[in-house]
């Protein structure tokens, strides 16, 4: 089990892939697993599973994924075919498609959104943009 900075246990179990603080991406991501976002990435994001923007992480990019953690900032799209939960230091500059959506005291969303109907597969359409980018 790993420590980040201010003693938390990162899972590795739960976490398949990581941008670490001071690591900057550019480009495209497509994944089948969970993502956690630490440092920078600019470029979209495709997983069928779970990402998590940090405290200090930051994202220009499009995202699609099943549930978003949004602790830091996403300047771009987001549709998530499960839960977005926008934390108290998390800023979202972009239009959403959600399932549900979670915004704690603090947390900043400028954007439109639009809620989906229950009945959607988790991950369905992830799969289908990673189908089709392949």
């Amino acid at each position: 089990m790993f420590k980040n900075k201010n003693g938390s246990k990162i899972n590795p179990d739960s976490t398949d892939t990581l941008i670490g603080e001071g690591t900057v991406f550019e480009g495209k991501i497509k994944s089948e697993a969970s993502i956690r976002i630490e440092g920078k990435v600019i470029g979209d994001i495709i997983s069928s599973g779970d990402i998590v923007i940090g405290e200090k992480g930051c994202a220009n990019s499009n995202i699609t994924a099943r549930d978003l953690v949004l602790a830091g900032n996403l300047n771009g799209d987001a549709r998530v075919t499960g839960k977005l939960t926008i934390c108290s230091s998390g800023i979202l500059n972009g239009n959403l498609t959600a399932q549900s959506l979670i915004i704690e005291p603090g947390g900043i969303f400028n954007g439109s959104s639009k809620m989906t109907a229950s009945n959607t597969t988790p991950s369905s359409q992830a799969q289908k943009e990673l189908k089709a980018t392949s």
